[in-house]
């Protein structure tokens, strides 16, 4: 008989990985790196480093939510990243009016944006139920 495969616990690093919205906020963080890297001097320094900073944010305060035990802590931080996604996507705005971004960084932002704040909610929604469910909404 052979034995079975250890369960991962619910917080474990690889449930996270797995997250949809984790995987999506990362994939737009390596993309806006990328953007940024052909900014010049000052529109790195004015809009690059705020949109990398906000963009960073998104996938490092679900990943600082999921790993709270009280269920209030993680949904403030998937509130938190939230936030994060909406100043992401004002930082965007502002690249795109001053013509630092091609037509193809455009796509490619406006396509992973646009999953981001739906799997955001779901999570905020599931993890709420969860409180309710199991009691552990205290804190």
């Amino acid at each position: 008989m052979e034995p079975e495969e250890p369960m991962e616990p619910y917080a474990s690093i690889g449930n996270l990985q797995r997250m949809p919205v984790y995987q999506l906020s990362r994939q737009l963080g390596r993309l806006v790196w990328e953007i940024v890297s052909r900014f010049n001097y000052l529109s790195t320094k004015t809009i690059g480093s705020q949109w990398i900073s906000a963009t960073d944010s998104i996938s490092a305060n679900v990943a600082e939510g999921y790993g709270r035990f009280f269920f209030k802590d993680t949904i403030k931080f998937y509130y938190y990243s939230r936030g994060s996604c909406y100043e992401s996507y004002d930082w965007f705005q502002k690249a795109k009016e001053r013509n630092l971004l091609i037509e193809e960084d455009i796509a490619n932002f406006e396509r992973l944006f646009s999953r981001i704040p739906i799997e955001l909610n779901k999570l905020i929604k599931l993890t709420g139920d969860n409180a309710r469910r199991y009691g552990r909404n205290k804190k």
